[in-house]
């Protein structure tokens, strides 16, 4: 599932759980349509985007929201804030670049980092140099995890890693989990938070108690933290108490700080430089990236210490949509997971067809200028009939109290038992 555009799984996944390639923080209205031709698929599309792009009450902004003129001018403007204009461009990876690494260093409270142009790519090159390093080229992780949904069997058929999955429920797994595997491996990677299991995360005893029985097996500790920035509030710890209890880390840019690309991949030095050889193989070494570089910067400036009123309205919102949905008719079902979140994004499941919750969705954006929830699609591990869609709580969303959260999905509800249709008052 996506990030950016939240709401939708990554292209080509059938929804939370499922798929087997997509790129997280793909745009959700770029997501295959159900039905119809190549020409209906994009008219969709373009509906889609011009009802969000027209609202003017939204709980955040997607990628694919802005154009790329907005995009661009916002950058120029803003850029000077975070860096010296009047520096040289980047080369391979040196100037802005080189401080953007030592920005992300620093805040993780790691020795080292290194820029990626992915984060596939940079957890990919991770694993495959500790896996070098321990001797063991078995990775274990959840079958959720980012590289098993995502990444099209790319730590077999690239790195030559194999992977063992300690447990399969929805969640982190446990420490008697990872103690339980019968067979050795030489990394542990866990995804923080789980963001296909609906953006979960352990307590924080219990991912001590985790990090704590791996080492106790000979085995490094990777933390995929491509959200690892809003994670802070649910564990009560600062970042680089969370980062330290990893061998690395890698980071997204373009996540929550909402940057146009890239990842930080921070450790070791020896494996941060054993990385930059590896990161060059991939062909990963960019000629110049330096406006990924300064959105990153002003992400890690502007949006980084937005992030815990972020969460904390999210349980707002998450409050008040199930205290809405409890009372609405004909919903026989629904569930918010985690309830409450556990970070600024969580899952809405309800028992209706995905063309028909989509379609009551955007109706209600071109109809009100009101978008409360983007893309639906079927849940892959439940019941016939059931959908699932994501929501995230960014700045927008800090405006709207429960009450509006309450109204919006009435008149959402009123469309779904309309048919998709205009809401009936």
């Amino acid at each position: 599932m996506t990030q950016n555009a939240e709401g939708t799984p990554p292209i080509d996944s059938g929804g939370p759980g499922a798929g087997t390639e997509g790129a997280t923080g793909a745009d959700p209205a770029a997501a295959p349509e159900r039905h119809g031709g190549d020409g209906d698929e994009e008219a969709e599309r373009r509906r889609r985007l011009a009802a969000w792009r027209a609202s003017e009450r939204l709980l955040w902004h997607g990628p694919a929201d802005g154009r790329l003129g907005e995009r661009l001018a916002a950058l120029a403007a803003d850029a000077g804030a975070v860096h010296d204009l009047d520096e040289h461009v980047d080369l391979y990876g040196d100037g802005v670049v080189a401080r953007l690494e030592g920005r992300v260093a620093a805040l993780l409270g790691l020795p080292a980092a290194a820029f990626f142009p992915t984060g596939t790519m940079a957890q990919q090159v991770a694993l495959r140099c500790w896996a070098g390093r321990t001797g063991n080229r078995t990775v274990a992780l959840h079958p959720l995890a980012h590289p098993e949904l995502h990444e099209r069997g790319a730590l077999g058929a690239v790195g030559g890693l194999r992977t063992v999955h300690p447990t399969r429920e929805p969640r982190l797994p446990t420490a008697d989990e990872i103690r339980g595997l019968d067979e050795p491996f030489g990394t542990l990677m866990l995804e923080l938070p789980l963001r296909d299991a609906g953006f979960v995360l352990p307590e924080w005893d219990e991912l001590v108690d985790v990090v704590e029985v791996a080492r106790e097996m000979d085995a490094v500790v990777h933390f995929d933290g491509a959200r690892l920035w809003e994670c802070a509030p649910h564990f009560g710890r600062e970042l680089d108490e969370i980062a330290g209890l990893a061998d690395s880390v890698y980071v997204s840019l373009y996540k929550s700080l909402a940057g146009l690309s890239g990842a930080v991949l921070a450790g070791p030095g020896s494996l941060v430089e054993e990385a930059r050889a590896w990161r060059h193989r991939y062909g990963g070494l960019v000629f110049q990236q330096y406006p990924a570089v300064l959105s990153a910067l002003l992400g890690l400036e502007r949006e980084l210490p937005r992030l815990p009123s972020y969460v904390a309205h999210a349980r707002t919102v998450a409050a008040a949509l199930t205290a809405g949905l409890a009372e609405e008719p004909g919903v026989p079902w629904f569930r918010l997971h985690p309830d409450p979140p556990h970070t600024h994004q969580f899952q809405v499941w309800l028992p209706f067809g995905a063309e028909l919750l989509d379609e009551a969705g955007v109706r209600q954006a071109e109809e009100t200028g009101v978008t409360l929830f983007r893309r639906w699609f079927p849940a892959q591990c439940g019941p016939p009939g059931v959908c699932v869609t994501e929501v995230t709580v960014s700045s927008p969303g800090l405006s709207w109290t429960a009450d509006d959260v309450r109204a919006a999905l009435a008149d959402f509800m009123a469309r779904v038992r309309a048919g998709g249709g205009r809401a009936r008052g």
